[in-house]
């Protein structure tokens, strides 16, 4: 009987990861085709270079509250393989993990290299050929056969896996197979704001502020970071995946209003008058209620023209109401965006209405698969996105070694 081959499209986290939980066998052959010259590339990047691997998030119905599309589809797929599971794998292979306070998971090395080593060595334990510099040009299916072309190679497979990333080409081959492709958009990104007096606070952040964008009825609370081109920050960069459709149809121009303080509007005039009544005399500049740092809380002053010799006693209720606005309520005009770092994450992909999730197969074509960013699949930040991939490919591989002779 001829080996069985399967076929890998991507050597990025959700191709290594799956090869390397397909044992090696001689009645099949496994192949992986990357079209750069080294694999792994997000991974290395991923947490400035420490690796993400993923988040101390156990509960599958509190993990999939971190997708803003693929939310439903991966809650059967977290109950098959979740964080725990990848944390239990890695650390089975001899990589020892740590969880931080804000529940991400990294090598105890802080290295992403660290990751990369253990899948690359599972991968070769495995026998898998690995392709570089082998970009995919066309995938036909005859007779139940994969037939791929490459530059220079044609590949038959029985079994066709993509996980290819974002890639437009790739998502252009698979439109050819009669797969739906939900037109891809930036996910996660940081608001720019040209206001040249809130820029010069660059590196000012705070730990919790509201932030909404009426215009999309969206809403986020957390962290928040000034710079020197606007806003960035965990609170910014959840709105920008959960209004990542609605901002790209407002072609990303758009008004946002902020609470510094995440304080109830009217407690907060209170807390003001409050300094009025029982601090006369102390200088406005000089004292604030609100914990700010000096810098921001003279730029709030300076942008509703309070003189910096004007005492408590001084200031009218209409100039404390405008401090109150400025402070609970202050409207930015949000005018592009800016990616985040390396941390480029699309939202859009395969549809994923054409995937059986019991097995991440498609539902036009028997024997073919998706996993990782190829999917319209994506998250915020804090090492979801790799987790996605992680349990998609555990899954393949769950069903192939269970389909395979």
């Amino acid at each position: 009987m001829p080996k069985k081959q399967i076929l890998i499209i991507g050597g990025g986290a959700a191709g290594f990861f799956l090869a390397a939980n397909i044992p090696f066998s001689k009645k099949f052959s496994v192949t992986i085709l990357e079209k750069s010259h080294s694999p792994l590339q997000k991974v290395k990047i991923s947490g400035g270079g420490r690796c993400n691997v993923t988040h101390a998030c156990f509960d599958p119905n509190d993990l999939i509250q971190f997708y803003p599309r693929g939310e439903k589809e991966l809650r059967s797929i977290f109950h098959k393989f979740q964080p725990a599971d990848t944390m239990q794998w890695f650390e089975d292979k001899g990589v020892s993990l740590k969880i931080e306070d804000d529940n991400r998971v990294f090598p105890i090395s802080n290295s992403s290299q660290t990751i990369i080593d253990v899948l690359e060595n599972e991968v070769k334990k495995n026998k898998v050929e690995v392709c570089f510099s082998t970009g995919v040009n066309t995938i036909k299916k005859e007779n139940g056969i994969f037939i791929i072309e490459t530059q220079n190679k044609e590949y038959i497979a029985d079994f066709l896996i993509i996980s290819s990333g974002s890639s437009p080409k790739m998502w252009e081959t698979i439109k050819k197979l009669g797969h739906t492709i939900i037109n891809p958009l930036p996910s996660l990104f940081t608001f720019n704001i040209k206001n040249k007096k809130l820029n010069n606070l660059m590196g000012i952040s705070f730990e919790n502020v509201e932030i909404s964008i009426p215009k999309i009825k969206l809403e986020e609370q957390g962290a928040v970071l000034i710079t020197h081109w606007g806003i960035s920050g965990p609170a910014v960069l959840r709105l920008s995946a959960w209004g990542a459709i609605d901002l790209a149809q407002e072609k990303y121009t758009f008004d946002c209003f902020i609470n510094w303080i995440a304080t109830d509007d009217v407690l907060a005039l209170e807390k003001l008058m409050d300094c009025k009544n029982s601090h006369p005399k102390k200088m406005v500049f000089n004292y604030n209620p609100f914990q700010l740092t000096s810098r921001f809380w003279h730029f709030i002053l300076e942008e509703n023209d309070i003189s910096n010799t004007l005492t408590f006693a001084d200031i009218s209720k209409e100039k404390l109401l405008k401090i109150n606005q400025s402070l609970t309520k202050m409207k930015l005009e949000v005018k592009g965006k800016s990616t985040f770092k390396d941390e480029f994450v699309t939202c859009g992909g395969v549809d994923l209405k054409e995937i059986d999730f019991r097995s991440m197969q498609s539902k036009i074509h028997p024997n073919l698969f998706f996993a990782g960013e190829v999917l319209n699949i994506d998250a915020i930040t804090g090492g979801f996105n790799f987790q996605a991939c992680w349990s998609e490919s555990f899954v393949i591989s769950e069903f192939l070694k269970h389909s395979l002779p």
